[in-house]
């Protein structure tokens, strides 16, 4: 609100003849003033409870104790103090805290708290310098936000921590790694889409992250790609967005049909190895051999990460494709499923289908599905 001048709100309020846009613009004021409210009261409540907690000077704790810490509290370690009998929190000057036994992540507990929420929505821009090269790996029929990747990285890894995505596409995965602080490693059947990333990890000026063309299934076989670049290591995090089967092989309907914009089927190759021209019961049985194959690259209590979207219910198929995918990863020794978040894209036009004779929904989500790798 700082940068807003309040005078200058309450006349443009006063002189608008748009109803409806200043309802808007008051709705969305009072937003921020209750989140604002609710913060400081947060901030309060917290404030008031680590006042009232035991607190040591830094030095209780051992030298090989501080040298595991995350980088970004290291840097301040001076200015931090430990709290609770157990002298395992870490009370930094702005009031957060972190968990010596954090070995997941390297959040504080609020940023895991945040985390947790099961349904999130983001409307990601598609130009600037927040789009993160979109105008580059918009060639992709459905390139992954890299912000999004980078949260979602930041939960399951530490820092220089390692990543696979063994269908990385124009490498949303991999740029949201170079963001964190990750190490990642791509895979991908088109060499076009690899170079693509290439193209926009040196627009945006990181640090490019290795890549392997090719199968991902032969690639996974044959260990000697993976291993080289593992070394004595394993990958913390597994995530992919596979192609599920032949839905990009179908004639566009909806808004592109209605604006007369180009209806043809987006394969995102002719490769006959490309999950995304198999049917659904080949796919679920190549993506499942994808996993297995992986899993022994995953160190124990390492993650996946799983995007998909349903398909349109067809008669009395619910097109539950989210629910198959859990259903097979379940079957696999040595890893199961611990839950999931609902993605909304708000930056997706709705679309009036079905209108006016049947209810047909604007799917805006995808479903992010979380598996563990068991000890």
């Amino acid at each position: 609100m700082k940068y807003l001048d309040p005078n200058k709100i309450n006349t443009f309020i006063k002189k608008s003849e748009n109803k409806q846009l200043v309802e808007e613009i008051e709705n969305e004021i009072s937003k921020i003033i209750s989140k604002s409210l609710k913060n400081q009261n947060n901030k309060k409540r917290i404030e008031k409870i680590n006042a009232n907690e035991t607190k040591y000077k830094i030095t209780v704790l051992d030298n090989s104790t501080i040298k595991n810490l995350p980088n970004w509290i290291k840097k301040q370690i001076k200015n931090c103090s430990v709290i609770g009998s157990t002298k395992k929190v870490i009370l930094l000057p702005n009031g957060k805290k972190y968990h010596i036994d954090n070995h997941l992540n390297d959040l504080t507990g609020g940023e895991w708290s945040f985390f947790l929420r099961s349904v999130i929505n983001t409307r990601f821009q598609t130009s600037g310098a927040e789009s993160y090269a979109h105008h580059l790996r918009k060639i992709h029929p459905s390139p992954k936000p890299p912000q999004l990747m980078k949260d979602l990285i930041k939960f399951f890894t530490k820092e220089n921590d390692l990543v696979l995505d063994y269908f990385m596409g124009v490498g949303g995965t991999l740029i949201g790694a170079s963001l964190c602080n990750r190490r990642a490693l791509g895979i991908d059947l088109s060499k076009k889409f690899i170079n693509i990333y290439s193209k926009a990890n040196n627009f945006l000026k990181l640090n490019e992250q290795e890549t392997i063309c090719g199968d991902s299934i032969e690639i996974l076989k044959r260990q000697k790609e993976i291993n080289n670049f593992l070394g004595n290591k394993k990958f913390s995090l597994i995530a992919i967005d596979p192609p599920y089967g032949d839905m990009m092989n179908r004639e566009k309907t909806g808004e592109a049909a209605k604006s007369k914009k180009n209806t043809e089927a987006t394969p995102f190759t002719k490769n006959s190895k490309d999950l995304g021209n198999m049917d659904f019961d080949l796919f679920l049985e190549k993506f499942s051999e994808s996993i297995e194959l992986s899993i022994p690259f995953l160190k124990e209590n390492g993650h996946y990460i799983v995007f998909i979207k349903d398909l349109q219910p067809k008669g009395k198929k619910p097109n539950l494709l989210h629910a198959s995918i859990i259903d097979t990863m379940n079957k696999i020794n040595g890893i199961n499923y611990v839950g999931m978040k609902i993605w909304s894209d708000e930056s997706i036009n709705l679309y009036p289908y079905g209108y006016p004779y049947s209810f047909v929904s604007n799917q805006l989500h995808q479903y992010i599905m979380f598996f563990k790798k068991k000890c």
